[in-house]
């Protein structure tokens, strides 16, 4: 048995120096020291070895297999060191060659626009601020002077997540005016962009899930000629000097007394076409001052401070901008589209 060992020994590490790959240095390891390997199997013998011999031969038994051990861990290192060797070999790079040109990517539409509108009104004085998408109706209606039998309540027009109506998607980004408000003394000048939800068919100018952009000012003796020089200076901004706004009067609930503004048709100036509907005019947005009972739900003082508030949409603006005639081309990811921008 010990001529059996020292003869497995020989021929393991003669096979190991010869092995040309990990995956064959690992063939043989489990070809001499597996569980079904040659010197398992000759161990198997030792229960045939007087009682004064098994001590010498497991002695010798356990100096072949740290000899084989050592010899598979040399080899390996050898080889992974070779393997290294080569694959940099391989990968080496000809920097005469003329290299690929990588598409860059453009800026979404409505990203351009946002970034404008926004440098708009830091530009102004404003600041940026944001609120949570998953809103309490609480903030969404009451605190904007919306009455429990209102329309926009209603659970076909707004996604409600509690069968209590209490929490819901926000249908516009007004309550981050609320909270605003409530935090922050006067005077504040802010504009809160962001997503919004309604339960809209998807169309050529409506969607489930679109953008607006919110903006608020409080502050003392603020009157409806801050509110239309403010508008008209991001008309203007926008959509270029000399752009012409025209302000009718409307009605929303959280403002008193309350307008919506027109842009004049890019396309015909006002003469009428299909873009416009033939009215000459394109709806922009809807504005107004600050009702009182926004004030007073809010905890800020109407016979001291007056304020103005507007709502646009994102999408609204850069379809005009753009002279886009379709809001799905903004969600549908053609890159055919996004690359003209």
């Amino acid at each position: 048995m010990k001529e059996k060992l020292e003869q497995l020994k020989a021929e393991a590490l003669d096979a190991f120096k010869r092995a040309e790959a990990l995956s064959s240095l690992e063939a043989l390891r489990v070809r001499y020291l597996g569980k079904k390997g040659e010197l398992t199997a000759i161990l198997k013998q030792m229960g045939k070895l007087a009682p004064e011999e098994r001590p010498v031969i497991g002695q010798l038994a356990n100096e072949v297999r740290t000899g084989i051990e050592t010899a598979i861990e040399s080899s390996r290192l050898l080889l992974e060191e070779k393997a290294l060797e080569a694959r940099l070999s391989a990968e080496t790079l000809d920097v005469t060659i003329p290299g690929f040109r990588i598409p860059v990517g453009k800026k979404h539409p409505l990203s351009i626009v946002l970034d404008e509108v926004k440098d708009i009104f830091v530009g102004m004085g404003f600041s940026i601020a944001e609120g949570p998408e998953i809103e309490l109706a609480d903030y969404n209606f009451t605190k904007l002077n919306h009455g429990p039998a209102h329309p926009a309540r209603d659970w076909q027009d707004t996604f409600y997540l509690t069968e209590d109506s209490r929490v819901l998607l926000r249908t516009q980004t007004s309550p981050v005016q609320t909270r605003v408000m409530e935090t922050q003394s006067p005077p504040i000048r802010i504009i809160s962009p962001g997503r919004v939800y309604r339960k809209d068919e998807v169309d050529a100018t409506h969607s489930p899930m679109f953008h607006q952009i919110e903006g608020l000012v409080v502050d003392k003796n603020i009157t409806m000629a801050d509110l239309k020089g403010t508008l008209n200076a991001m008309v203007e901004r926008l959509y270029g000097a000399g752009t012409k706004t025209r302000f009718r009067p409307h009605h929303f609930p959280f403002t008193e007394p309350s307008c919506e503004v027109d842009v004049q048709c890019f396309k015909c100036g006002g003469s009428g076409c299909p873009m416009c509907k033939s009215e000459g005019w394109i709806e922009l947005l809807g504005a107004g001052m600050v009702h009182s009972n926004v004030f007073k739900a809010c905890g800020v003082d109407s016979g001291v401070y007056s304020g103005f508030a507007f709502g646009v949409g994102l999408e609204r603006m850069a379809m005009m901008r753009f002279n886009i005639s379709d809001m799905r081309l903004f969600f549908e990811n053609d890159m055919r589209f996004l690359a003209q921008f």
